[in-house]
């Protein structure tokens, strides 16, 4: 079993992962964990904001921001993702969330090659609510198909640069077996989720039957947006999550 970690004062439980972000969320007995979308990208700052407001709203801690997704406007450079970070996790650190660079949030933060973002911001975010006997849910970070934590992403990559069918189906076969390795530290798999999301921008429709098919991503469809990973050179990433109660708020 792997190891996860009570955040706290937040009703969730989390996967260690990098500084960053983690490899996802669950909810503890007793609480559910509940997903916002923006009807359109809200700008970090603004949306910082405007989530902060949706939590106390719902009479819960800023502690119980437990996951976000993101959009940027391009992907970036290594050293540009990492400057990206650091302006980012100042906010989780005045929340009392993040400590000693160890970060609980899970995270996606994808680029959209159609209509982008002008500066990067928030597309949705997920937090806990108090819900007695409510089911298990969870949120998984989205990943690449690269390792992480494992020092310069290009180092890391499952064949860098190729995107041939042969070359895309190693990369997503890396990726969906991380989807399952972090699932199953709340106990999940494909069977138990209500969301699935791919996001890439070359042809993948050959794996689509074969490798997601085959592994039953399809339970409840498949969500992929047109968009590219964080970092350049990575080509395929996904996440997927288990929570009952999702609503889309109109900015």
């Amino acid at each position: 079993m792997i190891e996860t970690v009570e955040a706290p004062n937040s009703g969730y439980r989390y996967m260690p992962g990098v500084f960053q972000y983690s490899c996802g969320v669950g909810a503890l007995p007793g609480f559910a964990l509940e997903r916002v979308r923006f009807s359109k990208v809200v700008p970090l700052k603004e949306g910082f904001a405007r989530v902060a407001e949706i939590i106390k709203a719902a009479g819960r801690p800023l502690t119980a921001f437990a996951a976000c997704e993101l959009r940027s406007p391009a992907p970036f450079t290594e050293q540009g993702f990492i400057d990206f970070n650091e302006i980012y996790i100042k906010t989780l650190e005045e929340w009392g969330i993040m400590k000693d660079r160890v970060n609980p949030i899970a995270r996606s933060n994808v680029c959209p090659k159609i209509d982008p973002p002008s500066e990067p911001g928030f597309h949705a975010f997920s937090f806990t609510t108090v819900a007695p006997n409510a089911p298990a849910s969870f949120v998984i970070a989205g990943s690449g198909e690269a390792a992480e934590g494992k020092g310069d992403y290009r180092d890391n990559t499952v064949r860098l640069g190729d995107i041939s069918p042969s070359g895309m189906l190693e990369k997503a076969k890396y990726v969906l077996d991380e989807m399952e390795r972090r699932m199953s530290a709340f106990s999940g798999t494909w069977d138990q989720t209500t969301g699935a999301q791919l996001y890439t921008v070359r042809d993948v429709y050959a794996l689509l039957e074969s490798e997601l098919g085959r592994r039953g991503v399809f339970r409840n469809g498949l969500t992929w947006h047109f968009n590219r990973p964080p970092v350049v050179d990575l080509e395929y990433e996904m996440d997927c999550r288990r929570v009952h109660v999702e609503r889309v708020v109109e900015v």
